[in-house]
């Protein structure tokens, strides 16, 4: 049997609305914005994508394969069309998703992610990642300290912690598969070229302190996806859900109302 994508499912009977997170990221960063939205009355999916959080493992890392995961995970259960809403990586894979099949994304929201490339700029954190040395069995206190002589950020930091989990009884390690992000760190930042045009109602929604979706990308934005609303939280840097919690939610409500 081909591997479905790990998910916390909350809600039931309700309009789907799948929630993809970001590079490093798993779907516990969006328990608390998924039980907002089951109020609301939808069927929350939040997803763990390849590589990530509790789902599989595997060196065939790219967007194409990302994709068919989706389409494996909507048709296991059953979902014609869904809402689909990513963050960072997973708005450029939400994107990219709705572009080769717009008949089952009912309405797309993407989060600090703009549809042009990026260069490479995780490097520092892959390898201050790759500096944690797990045979010699470190503490938790152990991995933040090693962690924290490359990356200063105490935000960056506190989130690639929920990455680790215990293995085993006195075993530490990251959820994520770091050697295929070392391996591959082109594969993230790859932008859409010429996948067409997505017609649905679409939302992008950006950190007015972040540098993801600048001015310039606007015309861009609205060449692939002519019905989109750009909205802007400020105050916010690129984790604006976790950053303003509250306006995320509401700019998304009002949204999809």
């Amino acid at each position: 049997m081909t591997d479905i994508l790990y998910s916390n499912i909350e809600g039931e009977g309700g309009i789907p609305l799948l929630v993809i997170h970001g590079y490093f990221g798993t779907s516990d960063n969006w328990k608390t914005f998924g039980k907002q939205m089951v109020e609301q009355g939808y069927e929350v999916h939040l997803l763990d994508l390849r590589n990530h959080g509790r789902s599989f493992h595997s060196a065939d890392w790219s967007y194409d394969y990302m994709i068919e995961d989706i389409t494996r995970y909507m048709d296991h259960y059953n979902m014609c069309d869904a809402i689909v809403l990513g963050h960072s990586m997973g708005g450029k894979l939400a994107m990219k998703f709705a572009m080769k099949y717009p008949s089952r994304v009912e309405k797309l929201i993407v989060a600090d992610i703009a549809p042009r490339a990026y260069p490479p700029h995780h490097q520092d954190i892959i390898e201050a990642l790759q500096a944690v040395d797990f045979s010699v069995k470190p503490s938790r206190q152990d991995v933040d300290a090693i962690i924290s002589e490359r990356i200063k950020d105490v935000g960056t930091r506190m989130f690639l912690m929920k990455g680790l989990y215990w293995k085993e009884p006195g075993q530490l390690d990251f959820r994520f598969n770091l050697n295929v992000f070392a391996e591959k760190p082109e594969v993230v930042g790859e932008g859409l070229t010429g996948e067409g045009v997505y017609e649905g109602k679409t939302l992008f929604i950006r950190g007015g302190n972040s540098k993801y979706i600048q001015e310039r990308d606007f015309e861009d934005i609205q060449t692939y996806f002519p019905q989109a609303v750009i909205e802007t939280i400020p105050g916010v840097g690129h984790w604006l859900h976790a950053e303003n919690p509250d306006m995320f939610y509401e700019i998304v409500s009002k949204f999809l109302q």
